[in-house]
Parts: structure tokens; C-alpha cells; sequence
């Protein structure tokens, strides 16, 4: 978000007024972590809220205010905060013990559970987030294929390992950001998002190169940034044609798009997934599932028996007993219950009534999405569009993600804040099963009241 907004703004000084609490809490934080913040998303001037609780679709800070909150944990809280039987059941697991240093029957039923939800999971090895679940993907890509070079698309986001480093908000031509080997950036091809040109004139080039492919399958943020199907579906067949791995990040969209992904919803099989967030229930954990051939390759006696190298993998907290049981829980709860289409029926709901509130407001703003995504565009190129008409198909990547830093919606979000409502900072967020009318209600009233606020200080015309 902004790192210099307007000390004279009165939306601005509408936010500092109503959270010293946690303006003093960013004061001490800044002494201890750089920027203050331990997530980048969380930076914003002239501070972020600090939080005190949380449960179901609501949050509340340090200074007692209640939020409608669509940050959702990072997406990892479908069922919303502290839903009860994910927290009966982490409860007693504590009772057993957080680390046991060896197999346990948890960990075997949690993999169960994926494999019988996620279409192309044969194998499973488990990690403790989806950064660590991509940095795997890639390096078994590699070692199967012995090729070096790795496919990804402008915009997408797939961790902050090295090789995601770059061409994600910045560094678009590929170059790579502070910290990052130029070689190992020379090993990265980026394609843009829908240009099945681009794509295949990529493989024509390089496909003989390239060990692995990866991409968010329903587009960069959630689909702020859509893919079309046909796109996906032409990926499919040009990496299967050149002998390279298909990797669907699916760290956000797993058992959020359908029970098994977008790879159920889109009728595509990747060679490799890689899963976090909801996996498990909030805690930290990640996953890479798929091909079965390609996974053994981390099998110390089916890659000697295939006259290979074990790829090496520990982590001292993979599939820990704690983040398990979350994940068993919440994963049961999306299997037998319709959480996942009563978030989607939600966020279409909530795109619908803030759209409405745009059209009478008379803002050439547009609020979309699909599944449980809702994305707020501000047209800050000022193209001349419609609330309901308005499709992001037709537009690309530098035009759908925002600039970091820009003004309005930082306004946007402070307003919102002020007005009750948390949105994350792209600006949108990902609803969860536990959201419902009311908290409809809170949000499209608090966006109608920032929306104004913003038109007050001459940010919409």
C-alpha cells in the first residue's frame, strides 16, 4: 500500500483517530521487525489494525472495533475464524502433543483425505507452506526432466523462493529483484496471461528446455487477473507435447474453486500440485501431490532402483500433528457439508449488491470474480466501462493489478476500515462459508460510505 499518503487527508485522520491502540502497537513493532510488519501485505501508512480475536466471518482489534473481515487468514479460513470443531479437535490434539518427531496416524489420514479429494494426488509429501510446496515442485521438475529452465506467467504469484521472485508486482521483463542470481533469473521464462502466441512461440523456442510450468490456474490473485479455460487447456497440451511437468499452484484454490480444485472445475490434470491455506485449517502446512513416477523420486529405494539420486527433502514441522488435525477437520467439513457453494453463492451475492452500489452511486468502478473472489477494480486508467457490464477478460495484467502504492485505494481500504470492513489490499479478498447476510449488509454499507469519503476528497470524479 501507499508509503506516503497524505497526512492532510481526512480519511486518513478518520482512521488514526479511531485506532491508537493500534498505532501504538505499529510504533513498538517498528522497533522490532523492518517496516513493522511481518507479511509485506500488512505495510500500510499511517498503520495497519492490529488484531486482538477473530471468529466466524468477523475480526476485532485492540481498540474494540469490529471488522467484517475478507483477509480470511490469507485465504486459509473457508470456514471462517476458530470455527469450533476445528478448535475441539486442535485442542485436544495439544493435549497429545505438537511434535512427536516421527510417523504418526495422523498424517496418514490426512494424505487419505487429500487423495480422495484432489484428482491427480497419487503421491503426496508433505511441507510447512505453499512457498516450500512450490520450491519442491520445481526441484522434482528438474531432477525428472534434467532440463533447467522453468515456464511462468506475469503476475502469478507462486511464493517468495528465488525463483518467484520477480514478475510478480515488479520486474516484469524478468530481471531479477534484490538478492536474486541473474543466472538463475536467465533460467525463467515469462509468458503473458491468455497470449496463446506468446505461449506457443515460448515452447517453439524453448520447450526442449524447459523442466516445469507453473501457473495459478484460475489467474494471478484469485482470478484478479482471469485466465481464460481455453488458455489453461492450450498449456496442457503444449507441455505435454514437449515432455514438461504441469504444475497447478494451487495453494489458494484447492478445496476452495471445487472439493478437488480448479483442476475438478477446469477438467485438467497437472503433473504436480501444490496445496497450503486451506489444506490445513488455518495452521501451517503444505503439500506437493501428484504423479506418482515423479514423487518417488524423493523415495530413497524407488530412485535407487531407477539408478538415480534421491532429491533430499527434511522440514522440521512437515505434517506436524497440530496443523494435521486442522486439516482432517476442515477437509471432512468440506466433503460432507455445501461450505464451498454457500461461499460462492455469497460472493456472487456481494458482487451483485456492490455493483448495484456503484451504478447508483454513479462510479466507474467494477466489482468481479468467480467462485469465492471478490475483486475491486478502480479503474485507475479511468477506461470508460460500467459496473455490470464490465469484463476483465478484456483487459490485461497492467491493467487489472493495481500499482503498489496507490493512493486511492489506499484511501479505499483506510475508509473501509474505518467503516467496519477489512478487505486485503489487492484490493478484495476471498469469502468464506461462514459469511451471511448480515455481514452482506455491514459490507455493502461500508463500501457505500467509503465509496463517498472518497468522493469527498476529489479521488472519484
Amino acid at each position: 500500500m501507499d508509503t506516503n499518503a497524505p497526512t492532510n487527508s481526512p480519511i486518513i485522520a478518520a482512521f488514526a483517530a479511531r485506532t491508537p491502540g493500534s498505532a501504538a502497537a505499529y510504533a513498538e513493532a517498528r522497533t522490532h521487525f523492518p517496516g513493522g510488519v511481518t507479511h509485506d501485505t500488512r505495510f500500510v501508512r499511517p498503520h495497519p489494525i492490529a488484531v486482538a480475536r477473530a471468529a466466524g466471518p468477523r475480526k476485532w482489534d485492540v481498540d474494540g472495533h469490529e471488522y467484517v473481515d475478507y483477509a480470511g487468514g490469507h485465504g486459509a479460513l473457508i470456514l471462517g475464524h476458530a470455527h469450533p470443531q476445528v478448535m475441539a479437535a486442535v485442542a485436544e490434539q495439544l493435549a497429545n502433543g505438537t511434535h512427536y518427531g516421527a510417523n504418526h496416524l495422523l498424517e496418514n489420514r490426512w494424505a487419505a483425505l487429500i487423495k480422495e479429494l484432489m484428482p491427480n494426488a497419487e503421491m503426496i509429501r508433505f511441507t510447512n507452506s505453499g512457498t516450500e510446496a512450490t520450491l519442491m515442485a520445481l526441484r522434482v521438475a528438474r531432477a525428472a526432466t534434467g532440463r533447467p529452465k522453468l515456464l511462468r506467467l506475469r503476475g502469478h504469484f507462486h511464493g517468495w523462493h528465488d525463483h518467484m521472485a520477480f514478475g510478480v508486482t515488479n520486474h516484469f521483463d524478468g530481471t531479477p529483484t534484490p538478492g536474486i542470481l541473474e543466472n538463475l533469473a536467465g533460467n525463467v521464462l515469462l509468458v503473458d496471461p491468455n497470449d496463446e502466441a506468446g505461449l506457443a512461440a515460448v515452447m517453439a523456442a524453448h520447450g526442449s528446455e524447459i523442466a516445469a510450468a507453473i501457473l495459478e490456474p484460475t489467474g494471478s490473485t484469485f482470478g484478479q487477473v482471469p485466465l481464460r479455460d481455453s488458455f489453461v487447456h492450450a498449456l496442457r497440451a503444449e507441455t505435454a507435447k514437449h515432455g514438461i511437468v504441469l504444475v497447478f499452484d494451487e495453494v489458494v484454490t484447492g478445496f476452495r474453486v471445487a472439493k478437488g480444485g480448479a483442476q475438478e472445475a477446469l477438467g485438467i490434470t497437472p503433473d504436480l500440485t501444490t496445496l497450503a491455506k486451506i489444506l490445513a485449517g488455518g495452521l501451517p502446512g503444505g503439500a506437493v501431490v501428484g504423479r506418482r513416477d515423479l514423487l518417488e523420486l524423493l523415495d530413497p529405494e524407488r530412485a535407487a532402483a531407477r539408478g538415480v539420486e534421491k532429491i533430499p527433502h527434511q522440514g522440521t514441522y512437515n505434517a506436524n500433528p497440530v496443523s494435521a488435525v486442522a486439516g482432517i477437520v476442515t477437509l471432512e467439513i468440506l466433503r460432507d457439508a455445501d461450505a464451498i457453494a454457500r461461499s460462492h453463492a455469497y460472493a456472487a451475492d456481494l458482487r451483485a449488491a456492490m455493483n448495484q452500489a456503484l451504478v447508483e452511486m454513479g462510479v466507474p468502478w467494477a466489482v468481479y470474480g468467480t467462485y469465492g473472489g471478490v475483486h475491486i477494480f478502480t479503474n485507475w486508467k479511468r477506461l470508460p466501462i460500467s459496473p455490470t457490464g464490465f469484463d476483465p477478460l478484456g483487459l490485461g495484467y497492467a491493467d487489472l493489478k493495481v500499482p503498489r502504492g496507490m493512493q486511492t485505494v489506499t484511501k479505499l481500504l483506510l475508509a473501509l476500515r474505518t467503516h467496519g470492513v477489512d478487505f486485503s489490499p489487492w484490493p478484495g479478498g476471498p469469502v468464506s462459508a461462514a459469511h451471511g447476510p448480515a455481514e452482506l449488509s455491514d459490507t455493502v454499507a461500508a463500501f457505500r460510505a467509503a465509496v463517498s469519503d472518497l468522493r469527498a476528497e476529489g479521488e472519484i470524479g
